[in-house]
C-alpha cells in the first residue's frame, strides 16, 4: 500500500480498520486494498472489509486540498458534502453509491466517506462499442431520463451547501475563469459571447448533477447501475444535465447523440414521463452547445493546473481545447 498523504501504509490501514469498526461494525478486517486514483481533488481507495461475518466490498474517497486559483467560481462540492448529497439522492430514488460512513476528525484519515462498491463498467469506449453492452445500450437513454428526473426531484433544502447559479450566472462564471488566465483565443471568446447572448429563459431551478455523462455511469447487463462523481453538483437549470450528456466528447466515438448509446427522443420522452415537465429541445441544445464551451474552459483550467503542479499529463489536456470548440461551432451552425 502506497503512502496516503504523510501517513505510511501500515498506519493508514490501522486507521481505516478502526474507522470501519467505529462506523460500520466489527471486526472490520481490511483486505484487497487498492488505490484507484490519487487525483488533484480526491483519493479513491477500493477495499474489502469483514463486518459481522459478512464480506463487504467498499470504496473510500478522501478529499485533497489543492491551491486552485479559480476555485469557487464554478460549483464544486467537497467530499463530505458529496456524501450528504448522495444520501439525499438515494432518498429521491437515484441509484447513487450507498454511503455507509462519513469520516470524522477522530478517524484521522482525512475528510471523506466510505460507500459500497458497485460492480460494473465505467469506461466509455467499452460501454458504447463492446458487443456485451449491446442490449443495455437500447435502454440506457430511457434510464438516463428517468434518473435525471429523480435527481431533479431532490429537495434543495436537504442540500443547502450546493452553490446556486442560474444560466446567466453559470455562463458568466466561465468567462471569469478565462479572464483570470488572460487567454485571448478568438474562437473561445466568440463562443462565450454567443452563450451570453443566447441564455435561455429558465423556468425551473433544481438540484443539478453537473457531470452526468458516460464515464460517470456504472453500467451492467441491465443498464445503468449507479451514478458516480457528484463533485460538480449545484442548483440551477435542470436542462443543463440533459445537454451535458449529449456533447460529442462524452460519446467516446459512439454514433448516437445521447452518451454515444441512445437517441435524444428517448431521453426526452423518458424525462417528461418521469418528471411531468416538458422538454424544449432548443433549450437542451443551448446546454449541449455551451457544454462544449465549458469543456474547452475546463481544458484550459486543467492545463494551467498541470503547469503549476508539474504534471505533463494534466498540462497536455490543454491541447484538446480546440476539439470542443469545433464541436460547438458545428452544432450552432447546424441548428442556427
Amino acid at each position: 500500500m502506497s503512502n496516503i498523504g504523510c501517513m505510511n501504509g501500515d498506519e493508514f490501514l490501522k486507521r481505516l480498520q478502526a474507522a470501519v469498526v467505529r462506523h460500520i461494525g466489527e471486526p472490520g478486517t481490511i483486505s484487497r486494498v487498492e488505490r484507484l486514483t490519487g487525483g488533484a481533488n480526491r483519493t479513491t481507495i477500493s477495499f474489502d472489509a469483514d463486518v459481522r461475518g459478512q464480506p463487504l466490498q467498499l470504496v473510500m474517497q478522501i478529499g485533497t486540498d489543492v491551491g486552485d486559483p479559480v476555485a469557487g467560481i464554478t460549483p464544486e462540492v467537497d467530499t463530505v458534502d458529496q456524501a450528504h448529497l448522495m444520501l439525499a439522492a438515494q432518498r429521491a430514488g437515484v441509484p447513487a453509491p450507498r454511503v455507509l460512513a462519513i469520516m470524522q476528525p477522530a478517524d484521522m484519515v482525512g475528510k471523506g466517506y466510505i460507500a459500497e462498491r458497485v460492480a460494473g463498467e465505467t469506461l466509455g469506449p467499452r460501454i458504447v462499442r463492446d458487443e456485451r453492452f449491446a442490449a443495455p445500450r437500447k435502454v440506457m437513454a430511457r434510464q438516463c431520463g428517468e434518473i435525471l428526473a429523480a435527481i431533479h426531484r431532490i429537495e434543495p433544502a436537504e442540500v443547502p451547501f450546493l452553490m446556486s447559479q442560474n444560466a446567466a450566472d453559470h455562463v458568466a462564471a466561465h468567462r471569469r475563469i478565462v479572464d483570470h488566465y488572460g487567454l485571448r483565443l478568438p474562437a473561445l471568446d466568440l463562443a462565450l459571447r454567443w452563450a451570453e447572448e443566447n441564455v435561455p429563459h429558465q423556468e425551473r431551478h433544481t438540484v443539478v448533477h453537473g457531470d452526468f455523462r458516460t464515464g460517470n455511469l456504472v453500467t451492467g447487463d441491465e443498464g445503468i447501475r449507479c451514478v458516480l462523481d457528484w463533485e460538480l453538483a449545484q442548483t440551477g437549470d435542470p436542462m443543463q444535465d440533459l445537454g451535458w450528456l449529449c456533447i460529442r466528447t462524452w460519446r467516446f466515438a459512439g454514433t448516437l447523440p445521447v452518451g454515444g448509446f441512445g437517441e435524444r427522443e428517448d431521453l426526452y420522452a423518458a424525462y417528461e414521463r418521469a418528471s411531468g415537465y416538458p422538454v424544449d429541445a432548443k433549450h437542451v441544445r443551448f446546454w449541449e452547445a455551451f457544454g462544449n464551451v465549458k469543456w474547452a474552459v475546463d481544458c484550459l483550467r486543467l492545463a494551467m493546473r498541470g503547469i503549476e503542479e508539474g504534471s505533463i499529463e494534466r498540462s497536455a489536456i490543454g491541447r484538446r481545447i480546440e476539439e470542443p470548440l469545433w464541436d460547438f461551432f458545428t452544432l450552432i451552425e447546424r441548428n442556427g
